[in-house]
């Protein structure tokens, strides 16, 4: 088609050029981190009773204890209860003491919260009682900015460029998260949160798709899973930065201005040379190539870049394409069930992180530092197992955790933290391998389209894993089962999947046939150069998937 695969070997798999893309996708992953957990530290649950100051307007002299004693009732464990106070009279302080107040109501002039307690989400906006379920409801609106992001960017970087919606994205994801920190009501803290949200599937996905494109065979999952590891530092310095930063809105401005830093890196960031090209932008494709190759102290023949042609017709993918082909058909729709069923359990053990009993910020920390040993996992069990028995396990054995904790009684919190740890564990592992595999499955007319339905299908599953979570009010055990049987199921779906270890990528849906499964003997193909297609008449020029 192109000869783009030849020139890129001839630019350097992994130099200079490349390493500075990966370095540039620090900044952008770290922020990510902070912007997808920081709503677990901004609502802790701290002690608070309802304002029940009426009182004072009789009997001013009243200390605090004897004012809770005559307004608030006891429950069974005879603390005051939280949520519901006796109904103001119109009574003189003699009469109440003397007679007592007997009919209760739900608090009606708001609530008091410890005095040295820093501003928190809970504090400021109220969220306890009757609206607790609010904290669980904007995470899940967070989770719909995922979504609308991943039908928005995925499809718009295929179209536009993926350098255009990185810039995009980031501006957006600074601004509004600065924006958070000032926001008056909760209800524009949510819509400023799910634009957010949004601007993280752009960062994500076209991070990837750059990755994937630019970056040689041996290399090119190594930094796809750099970056998820820097995903993971910034869960760790989320940890720290929550611990040190106790008032929420300094908390958000300290995370988002982070972003802001990528802005004066943003005259470096490349464009993709193979997306140029699929769009017939030759002399584009030639100019990034011949700087990649300068800044790698590559030189390019000049007959080599010649190889880049045209297409006499130009084919554009569609969301519609992954659903024409019968092979792409099924790749895409168990690829999604399985990103589906990854991000359900990945979520629900993340926003879990309050109710295993142990402190949130040691437990939070341990979440983000099992993330980098799951992330290096994968390049040794892909190397010696490859793809789709790697995905299958992985989410068969986090399910299976998550089976295990609703076994596990209450007062054992090390015990379900350790397991939690071993679910989260497998289920980073395995939302690294979905990346790579998706990212070799789908052609590249369609890879960002395809990875952005399948980052919808996992958002979609966001959305609604802390609304499962609402469901322990009914049995804690509930939520749990609920998460650990979606991925065994998925995991077993799995097995159905092509095997891309050591195979071409696809640069158009017309080959009609899924990756060949040359696991195997990928040696013996890298030996003897460029692996051909059904087609001999015509050359597979597109990047190899990786090989270890």
């Amino acid at each position: 088609m192109s000869g783009v695969g030849e020139i890129l070997k001839a630019v350097g798999d992994f130099g200079r050029f490349q390493k500075c893309l990966v370095l540039l996708s620090v900044i952008p992953c770290l922020s990510v981190a902070f912007h997808q957990f920081c709503q677990l530290f901004m609502v802790v649950e701290v002690p608070h009773h309802c304002d029940t100051s009426w009182i004072l307007a009789v009997g001013p002299n009243l200390t605090e204890e004897e004012q809770l004693n005559l307004t608030l009732p006891r429950g069974p464990d005879g603390h005051f209860e939280q949520c519901s106070m006796f109904s103001p009279v119109d009574w003189d302080l003699d009469s109440i003491l003397a007679y007592g107040l007997n009919h209760t109501e739900k608090c009606s002039s708001g609530w008091v919260y410890p005095s040295e307690q820093p501003p928190s989400l809970l504090t400021e906006f109220d969220l306890v009682c009757d609206r607790k379920d609010l904290n669980d409801i904007a995470q899940a609106i967070y989770m719909a900015g995922l979504l609308l992001g991943s039908m928005i960017f995925g499809p718009l970087s295929d179209r536009i460029g993926r350098r255009p919606v990185v810039l995009i994205s980031v501006f957006l994801q600074g601004l509004f998260g600065l924006g958070i920190a000032f926001v008056p009501h909760f209800y524009v803290y949510m819509a400023f949160r799910c634009v957010v949200g949004a601007s993280v599937s752009g960062i994500t996905m076209t991070l990837l798709a750059l990755a994937t494109e630019w970056i040689g065979v041996s290399s090119r999952p190594n930094a796809v899973l750099t970056s998820h590891c820097c995903f993971a530092i910034g869960q760790m310095i989320l940890a720290g930065l929550s611990y040190g930063i106790r008032n929420w809105r300094l908390l958000e401005i300290a995370g988002s201005a982070l972003i802001f830093a990528f802005f004066f890196c943003m005259g470096v960031l490349p464009e993709s040379a193979r997306w140029l090209v699929t769009k017939g932008r030759i002399e584009e494709a030639k100019k990034v190539l011949q700087k990649a190759a300068a800044t790698n102290k590559r030189s390019l023949p000049p007959e080599l870049l010649e190889q880049l042609k045209p297409e006499k017709e130009v084919k554009s993918g569609s969301f519609l394409d992954l659903f024409r082909k019968k092979h792409l058909l099924k790749v895409t729709l168990i690829m999604a069930c399985a990103w589906f069923v990854n991000s359900f359990v990945y979520y629900g053990l993340s926003l879990n992180v309050t109710n295993f009993g142990l402190d949130i910020y040691l437990t939070q920390l341990a979440f983000g530092a099992v993330e980098i040993p799951a992330r290096f996992a994968c390049i040794f069990t892909l190397q010696r197992f490859g793809r789709r028995k790697t995905q299958a396990v992985l989410l068969v054995l986090s399910g299976l955790v998550c089976l295990i904790i609703t076994g596990i009684p209450e007062d054992q919190p090390v015990a379900t933290t350790v397991l939690a740890t071993i679910g989260k564990f497998a289920a980073s592992a395995s939302f690294s391998t979905s990346y790579v595999y998706a990212a070799e499955l789908f052609p590249t007319v369609v890879r960002q389209t395809g990875v952005g339905l399948c980052s919808v299908s996992a958002r979609v599953a966001g959305i609604l894993a802390p609304l499962v979570r609402l469901l322990g009010q009914h049995h804690r055990a509930i939520p749990m089962a609920i998460f650990g049987s979606a991925p065994v199921l998925g995991g077993l779906l799995c097995i159905l999947l092509p095997e891309t270890c050591g195979t071409d990528l696809a640069d158009d849906t017309g080959d009609g046939h899924p990756p060949a499964q040359v696991c195997e003997n990928a040696t013996s193909s890298s030996q003897n150069g460029q692996v051909k297609g059904k087609g001999a008449d015509q050359d597979n020029e597109s990047t190899k998937t990786t090989y270890f």
